[in-house]
């Protein structure tokens, strides 16, 4: 018989596999594949194209439609650089918190999905629940996005879903859509002293940036949501790379950007504007002198909006398992939006731990956290 480990136990594994999104997960998936077998659960494994990662869905009670989909991401970020104060990946307690990569962001709640998965197989549901564990959630949500067109072409239809982000165990009914591109600028070199006959590929590159700031300032007193902390659609430019010594003109220059849009801004309409400066203001200037000068613009990641109406029944149940009235918006994204939009889900967001603690050394979920979410997902499924 298969023992029953508690949700501290089950986190304590998946903490030890390093499944950060440059590495493989696989087999941290087989390691689930073969916890939810041990319970009587067939798992479906989801190989990413290249073979090298895997989401995973299972579903425990009668097949058919309806039910909840439990949804959390396998993967974390990196450690390299971090100072911590134990080993990463190995659940450590201090006071009350366990400390870990990804023990909040978002294994804790993986844990917790799995942990309850013995009494929901002893219960003989009378709706199904699906647990969908994906890849790469943290670079772009690519896996959960092969999952879903998979549950698209066989015709799964859920009633609800629930991912388990760190929010405190308070629901969430929104958050902003986020697209990141790479911006590639080419000039043409030259010796520094001959420098109005070559095209600056970072002097256009720091125009076209400048630009991305004016259209952040714009879209800042644009629509509103006064729900969230930061209420306007942002901007920001986040790396920058290109030169080759001070005396030559530089010929490259590239730097990566995102926005976080409201709902209510529509995404395209951002990278129209941006490549729109680009096509008619930059390239021209830059051609009149090198021919081959360019402007490209390379998508990173896609996300979009997250919204369901507060009234909607899933958020009323959800607030009455946590036992908390309010709910609230965040600007970090999700898959959320993608089973909202994609699958036609309705979707909250609902996890233990607080999204200060992702992404840090010394990152932890607090036990009392976990002990929250264990009981409400006992009064949510059973």
């Amino acid at each position: 018989m298969t023992k029953t480990q508690t949700t501290r136990e089950i986190l304590a594994d998946l903490v030890g596999f390093d499944t950060t999104s440059a590495r493989s997960n696989l087999a941290l998936i087989e390691h689930i594949r073969a916890y939810l077998a041990g319970h009587g659960v067939t798992a479906e494994v989801f190989p990413s194209t290249d073979g090298t990662k895997a989401s995973l869905w299972a579903t425990i009670g009668p097949a058919g439609p309806g039910g909840i989909i439990l949804s959390g991401h396998t993967d974390c970020v990196p450690v390299e650089g971090q100072a911590w104060s134990s080993d990463p990946f190995t659940l450590t307690e201090r006071d009350g918190r366990l400390y870990g990569r990804g023990a909040c962001d978002m294994k804790g709640f993986d844990a917790a999905a799995l942990a309850i998965v013995p009494e929901l197989v002893a219960a003989k549901l009378q709706r199904p629940v699906h647990i969908a564990l994906s890849y790469d959630e943290e670079v772009g949500c690519t896996g959960v996005r092969e999952m879903i067109a998979i549950l698209q072409e066989r015709g799964e239809a859920p009633a609800a879903c629930l991912v388990g982000e760190p929010t405190s165990m308070k629901v969430v009914v929104g958050h902003k859509g986020g697209r990141g591109y790479r911006c590639h600028v080419t000039g043409q070199e030259a010796h520094s002293s001959l420098a109005p006959r070559a095209v600056n590929a970072i002097e256009y590159a720091a125009e076209l940036i400048v630009f991305l700031r004016d259209l952040a300032g714009e879209l800042a007193i644009g629509p509103r949501d006064e729900e969230y902390d930061v209420v306007h659609t942002t901007i920001s430019t986040g790396l920058i790379f290109g030169g080759t010594a001070v005396n030559i003109v530089p010929n490259a220059c590239s730097f990566t950007f995102e926005y976080r849009n409201l709902i209510e801004v529509d995404p395209e309409t951002i990278i129209a504007r941006i490549r729109d400066f680009a096509e008619t203001k930059l390239l021209p200037e830059m051609r009149g002198r090198a021919p081959q000068a360019d402007i490209t613009f390379e998508q990173i990641y896609d996300y979009p909006a997250l919204a369901i109406d507060p009234s909607h029944p899933l958020v009323t149940r959800l607030k009455n398992v946590v036992g908390h009235n309010g709910h609230s918006k965040v600007a970090y994204g999700t898959e959320a939006g993608l089973f909202q939009r994609d699958l036609g889900v309705p979707t909250v967001v609902c996890g233990p731990g607080s999204i200060d603690m992702a992404h840090k050394p010394d990152e932890y979920v607090s036990i009392e956290q976990l002990d929250r979410c264990d009981a409400a997902l006992h009064r949510l499924l059973l």
